[in-house]
Parts: structure tokens; sequence; C-alpha cells
């Protein structure tokens, strides 16, 4: 599965857990929210008799009784499991109602004392519901057992949990089978925007090579003017951003593991004659078998750009280093300057060029590729100058 398909299925399936845990979420809450609801009802008609049922409810004659199931059902009275003990102004306790077999009264008295200063209405031990309330001066404490009536949310909860678990099995397992096709379209796309970039760089290619030719063939004539020396930056400019759709892509490209010691030094080879043209010294440090995983290729274009970068703009000097520290790796281009000390992190913004690029070929693109180059990479880049050298850091 390639990066594409990859990211593809994560989002998706990122989606899908978050849309489904919050769906499952809210049905939940509202069915435990019921349930306290419920028994709030039930310790509320309790908390109107003094404590228990009235006479009249135990008679069937409630005035809500909304049928045969329900905290205002006829057999509420019969069926509720709970206990109230009332404290009198002095402190002391008294059993109310006993109506429960999980505590005896002494244990009802002892958990009724943690509760009589506690808030009005809660939840105890798991799956017991009190309330606190007073009548006629005193204090009274009424906890009723939920717990019967928890059992079918506890199911409900557990079955959500497996199912959205089998859900999202089955979406991973579809998404996997099937994201080739649903990215085909994507795919040609990508195709045919290379086809177009290829064809676009070809047409470009001879007219900017003919208006080269004929600069220098006016400048060795005539000699070089202020109009001919801003055609040949024209001219550079347009040949700069052809090569850098070359790069460009739909699709990221695939990530596997390659050697950038290798990577390296083929772009100091390559590169070498920009560095003699200008008479600067290239020193290359770079340690053997490092290797990462990522676009072999996009980094391969990311360490050409920087160290033609390094030609473009060094004084004198220039050096190439690759090291690995552990698990890291770090990439680093310097190349002496003239620009104040202190960090430059604006050289990797799109179209923006630093003071000493004035009149140096370019469009501010460069270096822009190559910090989303690393980025996708899952490492980081940054600029800085310090002591009359500009260093471009790459970690990965």
């Amino acid at each position: 599965m390639n990066k594409v398909r990859r990211k593809l299925v994560l989002s998706a399936m990122a989606a899908l857990f978050v849309l489904l845990t919050a769906l499952l979420a809210v049905v939940n809450v509202i069915n435990f929210a019921l349930v306290a609801e419920d028994a709030d009802r039930i310790t509320a008609t309790i908390a109107e008799g003094g404590g228990e049922f009235r006479d009249k409810m135990k008679n069937g004659e409630t005035a809500n009784s909304g049928g045969p199931m329900g905290p205002g059902s006829p057999e509420t009275p019969f069926t509720a499991r709970y206990f109230t003990v009332r404290f009198d102004k002095n402190g002391k306790a008294e059993t109310v109602a006993h109506n429960i077999s999980a505590f005896t009264e002494d244990e009802a008295i002892e958990v009724a004392s943690g509760l009589k200063g506690d808030k009005r209405t809660g939840w105890v031990m798991r799956s017991y519901r009190y309330r606190v309330y007073k009548k006629s001066g005193n204090v009274y404490v009424t906890v009723i057992d939920q717990g019967r009536e928890l059992t079918p949310s506890y199911r409900i909860l557990a079955v959500s949990a497996v199912g959205e678990a089998v859900v999202l099995i089955l979406c991973f397992i579809f998404l996997s089978a099937f994201s080739k096709r649903l990215i085909r379209p994507i795919e040609e796309a990508d195709r045919k925007q290379k086809k177009f970039i290829g064809e676009a760089e070809a047409a470009f290619k001879v007219p900017l090579t003919v208006i080269g030719a004929d600069v220098e063939i006016i400048e060795r004539t005539s000699g070089p003017t202020e109009r001919t020396g801003s055609i040949r930056r024209q001219v550079g400019k347009m040949t700069e951003i052809t090569k850098r759709l070359r790069t460009m892509s739909l699709i990221d490209g695939e990530e596997e593991s390659f050697d950038l010691s290798e990577a390296a030094k083929k772009a100091a080879y390559e590169t070498a004659d920009r560095f003699s043209v200008r008479g600067i010294d290239l020193g290359i440090d770079i340690a053997d078998g490092v290797k990462i995983k990522a676009d072999g290729k996009a980094v391969s274009d990311a360490v050409t750009e920087l160290l033609e970068n390094a030609a473009k703009f060094a004084k004198s000097r220039a050096s190439l280093a690759l090291k690995r520290d552990g698990d890291r790796v770090t990439l680093t281009v310097t190349n002496d300057t003239d620009l104040p000390d202190g960090p430059v992190e604006q050289a990797f913004d799109r179209f923006v060029r630093l003071p000493n690029a004035e009149g140096a070929a370019g469009g501010g693109i460069g270096l822009a590729r190559v910090r989303d180059t690393v980025r996708e990479a899952g490492g980081r880049v940054g600029a800085s100058c310090s002591g009359g050298e500009f260093t471009v850091r790459a970690t990965f």
C-alpha cells in the first residue's frame, strides 16, 4: 500500500472512529442519564412521603402511574430496594424505612452519615442513587439500589464498544481492499499533469535557449546593457521555474529506505562544476551508510537544491556534512555570507528572497520545496546566520 492509499485509509478510519465514538457516547450518556432521572423521580416520591412511600402509593393509587413500568408504576413501592435514614437536629440517626437486603440497618446508617452533608443527589458505590433533603427540621437521606436498572445500560455500553470495534475492522478491510480503485482517478489526473508538465517544459526550453543565445550574441557584439541584463535575469527565472515544475505532483512519491549518503555524494558530484566555476571551495564530510525512510527522489532533489543554493550565494567557501547520531540524521549545508547574524526562517517562505539574492537567478521557491520535502519525510529544517556563515540544517 503506497503513501496516498495509507493516508486515505487512515484519514477515513480516523473520521469514522470520531463519528462513531461521538454517536455512541451521546446514546450511552443519554441512556445513563435516563436511569438517573428515573431514580430521582422515585427518591422524590419517597421524599414527599417523609422517607417512604405513602400508603396510597402502596395501595396502587399513584398520581402518575405511567403504566406497568417506570418510576410511576403501581409496582414501584413493592419492587424498589431502598432505605431512608433520618437525622434530628442533634444528629441522632434513626431508620425510617429499610426495604433492602444489601445493607443492615447499622450499615445503612453508616452510609447515610457519610452522605448527609453531601450534595442534594448523586451516585454512591456505583449503582446506588441517593437524595439528601430536609423535612420538619430533620435531615433525610434516601438511598435506592438501581443496579437492576443499570444492568441493561452497561450491556448497551459493552455492545456499543464491541460493535464499534467490529465496524472499524470491517471498514478497514474494505478500504484496504478498494482504496486503490478509489484513488485511481487521482492517479490518472497526476499522470496527465506530469505529461502536461513534460510537454510544457519541452516547449519552453527551446525559446528560452534561443532567447539566452540571442542575448549572449547581442552582448558580445554591442556590449552588455541594463536591458540585456534584465532579459538574462528573466530567462534565468523562467528556466528555474520550468525546472521546478518537474518536482510538482498531485501524489507524493513512495516512501522507501534509501541511502542518503550516496544521494549526498551524487549531488556533490553533480554540482561540483557550479562551485569550481565561481572558485568556491566545497568541503565534504559525508558519513557512509546513512539511510532514511523517505521519498528518495524528492530528498535527493532537496540535497541538490541546497548545494545549488550554496554555490549561488557563497563568497569563497561552502561545505556539505552528513552525520548520524543514534536515531537522528543531520544534513548540513553551509556557505560564507555577508548576511547579519540571526535566524532566517523566512528563507523557506515561497517567493521570499534574502537581501543577498539581489540580481541572482531564481524564483524564490527552491528552499520552500526543500522545507516541504523534509517535512513530508518526517524531518525538520532550519536556517541561520552566525559568524559570517549561512547554515541550513535538516534533521530526519
